[in-house]
């Protein structure tokens, strides 16, 4: 062949005027004698060229863009979504087998359910069209975009059919969205009695520790968010206690769910143990805790039943953060008396004592910790990026002027930035704890855990028992079935300071409205008025302005 290619060259070599050429593979002709390049090249001439078959295309772009293999689904994405808050939970120390065991079946269930898989009647919907780029290639085998081999659970291969349908459609078919998130990792958390409760990740939320409010950022680039899809993933605020507690209320009945795992008084989840946690993070003495105990029994609210939810005899979903603070409450209602005399008179006996807890002293440290709390939390709140870098916009206008604001935004928090003080550092930010009692740098006061309640507690036939003989109730006592918000603000006015600074505190220690706990008060003296009639024998009442007295 090369023979073929140089027979027509004859031209002396410049070198050593030879002529014994040979072609390189480059196409170049080279001396054999002296390995000398000559500026000759040969034509390579193709001969599967076909005169008349030459035309000029137009090229597009869409002819350079590769057509979509397979799509993509609404539910992929918030599969995803619930698998990073459950990483960011278990990286927290909560136990995988929640994510891997409790959280995968659920979520599972709730695709069968809803219809959208494991079922051989979908709901019929349009998808979204997966983009599929060169780099994608070699991983178009994959079952599932959102597949973690890594995680020990298996999330992949789940989706079948799914739905995208407008926010007023999802709502009736009981369909995904950002806050049902929580609510499932709620309901998960309860199943697997892991010691976090609502309040707990509300605040987990807020800290920024719970991937929320931008965690669509993290969504894979296969699944690209635009058009409508914006509404389904944007979050605007966190939920509420209540608001998620009937999210979740509602996925129990939708999921038919019959009966939890019991939440026993070994469970860290029954307020025999729960209210350990809320007494230490109140500050308040550890010997409030035996008589917490006793109410309990007093009042029969000890039992497991009324803590785990039963289709049948349990159909509301236990809410263990509320009801232990209500517990607490009745406690230091019924030991201290709480009516703005009683509480006084006996903390004077030994207020100035170290080792004796004074509740005029908690009251003093608990106020001024609370209201710098409450301005942490609002200071927080200002500074907190609602919308992340990333916008979600529904199409090119709204793009345009989504960014054009981001500038502006941007430039306004530089200047606030640069004229107020530097943010301050936050302890302890992934402690359950609102508060830190100690003799610590920093901490919001010194620690009364160990100290003793001899001033308010007296020998009665060599038993102890609280100096304080009675209790006051509310006058309207007998709407304790039908409360509503308007009768707490109705009565705020003649309720005793003390007893609204005690719910007032509560209230922002698990971040339920005041008229919530106040609501939960009202049921749990009722049950223990109610279990205690029955052995009254002596029964004392005066009229103490709106409200009553009794003593036993």
């Amino acid at each position: 062949m090369n023979d073929e290619l140089t027979a027509t060259f004859t031209q002396p070599c410049a070198q050593c005027s030879a002529v014994n050429w040979a072609v390189s593979d480059e196409g170049r002709f080279y001396c054999r004698s002296c390995h000398n390049v000559a500026e000759r090249t040969e034509d390579v001439v193709d001969t599967t060229f076909t005169p008349g078959s030459a035309r000029i295309s137009n090229l597009t772009r869409r002819s350079r863009t590769r057509t979509p293999d397979r799509q993509w689904w609404i539910c992929e994405g918030f599969q995803f979504i619930l698998k990073n808050q459950a990483d960011a939970l278990v990286d927290l120390g909560v136990s995988a087998h929640f994510r891997d065991q409790v959280l995968c079946q659920l979520w599972r269930l709730y695709l069968q359910k809803s219809r959208q898989a494991f079922t051989s009647d979908p709901i019929r919907s349009s998808a979204h069209q997966l983009r599929i780029t060169d780099s994608d290639v070699d991983s178009e085998g994959e079952s599932s975009a959102v597949s973690d081999s890594g995680s020990g659970s298996d999330w992949s291969g789940v989706l079948g059919n799914s739905v995208h349908l407008s926010e007023s459609q999802r709502q009736v078919h009981t369909l995904m969205n950002m806050r049902r998130t929580l609510a499932l990792i709620h309901l998960a958390l309860v199943w697997s009695r892991a010691p976090l409760t609502l309040s707990d990740v509300i605040m987990l939320v807020r800290a920024g520790l719970l991937p929320y409010t931008d965690v669509y950022e993290k969504l894979p680039d296969k699944l690209k968010v635009e058009g409508v899809d914006v509404l389904t993933f944007r979050v605007h605020n966190v939920p509420s206690h209540q608001e998620l507690h009937t999210e979740a209320q509602a996925l129990v009945h939708f999921l038919q769910l019959e009966t939890f795992p019991p939440i026993s008084s070994q469970s860290q989840l029954h307020p025999a143990l729960l209210s350990l946690r809320y007494l230490s993070d109140a500050n308040l003495p550890d010997q409030l805790h035996p008589w917490l105990l006793h109410l309990m029994k007093r009042a029969a609210v000890e039992d497991q039943t009324l803590y785990t939810f039963d289709s049948t005899s349990c159909p509301v979903l236990p809410q263990h953060d509320i009801q232990t603070v209500a517990i607490i409450i009745v406690t230091i209602k019924v030991v201290f008396g709480l009516n703005d005399c009683t509480e006084w008179d006996l903390c004077d006996v030994d207020d100035q004592s170290e080792a004796v807890f004074s509740l005029r002293r908690w009251f003093r440290l608990t106020q001024a910790a609370l209201r710098s709390a409450e301005q942490s939390r609002n200071q927080l709140i200002c500074r907190t990026q609602w919308k992340s870098g990333c916008g979600l916009y529904q199409n090119r206008r709204s793009r345009s002027l989504g960014l054009k604001r981001k500038r502006t935004s941007d430039q306004v928090q530089r200047c606030f930035q640069n004229l107020s003080s530097p943010v301050a550092a936050r302890r302890c930010s992934s402690s359950s704890f609102r508060f830190c009692w100690g003799g610590d740098d920093g901490a919001d006061g010194p620690s009364l855990h160990h100290q003793k309640l001899t001033s308010v507690l007296t020998m009665n036939h060599n038993m102890l028992t609280p100096t304080n003989a009675t209790y006051w109730l509310p006058a309207r006592c007998t709407c304790y079935l039908d409360m509503h918000k308007s009768h707490f603000q109705d009565m705020k006015a003649w309720l005793p300071h003390s007893f609204l600074q005690l719910l007032n505190f509560f209230s922002f220690l698990i971040d339920v409205k005041p008229t919530v706990l106040f609501q939960e008060v009202l049921n749990l003296e009722r049950r223990l008025l109610g279990h205690n009639s029955r052995t009254r024998t002596k029964t004392r009442t005066r009229t103490l302005g709106q409200g009553t007295e009794t003593a036993t």
